[in-house]
């Protein structure tokens, strides 16, 4: 692994493995985001012949629907894990090591992962070299404003008790850094957006076992590695409960969803005209008078 490598990521194929046969209890916002992502295939007025969905956990019946409503002739699954129930056409493949060859694909669809690469513009351009001219790339993955009461809470109940802080929530893009590096990536006419999700819960123990339970409690690479004291979390518990609960005590949770769609350059995509090509003024357009600047209307 190299030094300069921010997540740990045989930790987390390790608790992934642990956890995976309860995946489908705890699949709720990669089910939202598959949701989500689904609707958008449907905004697309295009068929795709060969694609590849990469996600875990996956079921059988969100393949079948992803496929169907994307007019998608062959599509593939892909994980770190071996699927516990074999699904159709899957392998077992790293998305920081894109096993596919330069143009092989129409679409690749990526469900709530990215997150925990190491190399995310690395991992953008292996994407966009695997797809042909006009291919599709569209994305689900958590943003900037994910867990962001959780940090607070426990960066609280740290330096509270130790006097200093440790990286115990990793750290997520936001949706302007996310678009600067399709860009970067050299995708063509890219389209970031985000929702958020809030959920409560009882207790910050709760969430911390719906965490475990999806596969997204704490893997960075330079993480403390002694068993944390439960005086920790329940200081930061009660610091939650004070300064992040509803009106019924139940503490809230946020996640965001930031959703990216970007397409393989091709001569047959659509172009942004050269400036001071237009034919009519803004004005014009919209039936107003020009004021040049320095004039009184």
């Amino acid at each position: 692994m190299s030094d300069l490598a921010i997540f740990d990521r045989e930790i987390l194929k390790l608790k992934r493995q642990r956890f995976q046969d309860y995946f489908a209890d705890y699949d709720f916002l990669r089910s939202y985001a598959a949701k989500l992502m689904i609707e958008r295939l449907q905004d697309i007025t295009r068929s795709f012949e060969n694609c590849v969905y990469i996600g875990s956990p996956v079921q059988n019946d969100v393949l079948e629907k992803i496929k169907n409503e994307g007019q998608i002739t062959d599509l593939l699954s892909m994980d770190t894990l071996f699927p516990k129930h074999r699904l159709p056409l899957s392998i077992i493949g790293d998305e920081e090591f894109f096993p596919f060859g330069h143009g092989k694909l129409d679409l690749i669809i990526t469900n709530l992962n990215l997150h925990q690469t190491n190399d995310l513009p690395g991992v953008l351009i292996q994407i966009k070299r695997a797809l042909k001219p006009d291919g599709m790339f569209m994305a689900a993955m958590f943003g900037g404003e994910t867990l962001w009461q959780l940090r607070q809470s426990l960066q609280f109940s740290e330096q509270t008790l130790t006097g200093g802080i440790s990286p115990r929530v990793h750290p997520f893009a936001d949706k302007q850094q996310m678009g600067a590096l399709l860009q970067r990536a050299g995708f063509a006419l890219p389209v970031v957006d985000s929702e958020i999700i809030t959920v409560t819960y009882s207790d910050i123990f709760k969430l911390m076992k719906d965490l475990r339970g999806m596969g997204e409690t704490n893997i960075v690479k330079n993480r403390i590695r002694a068993n944390t004291k439960k005086d920790l979390f329940l200081t930061a518990g009660q610091f939650y409960k004070d300064h992040f609960s509803d009106d019924q005590g139940k503490i809230e949770a946020t996640f965001e969803i930031i959703f990216l769609i970007g397409w393989s350059p091709s001569e047959t995509q659509q172009k942004p005209l050269r400036p001071g090509s237009a034919e009519k003024s803004l004005a014009e357009a919209l039936g107003t008078k020009e004021i040049g600047a320095g004039e009184h209307p």
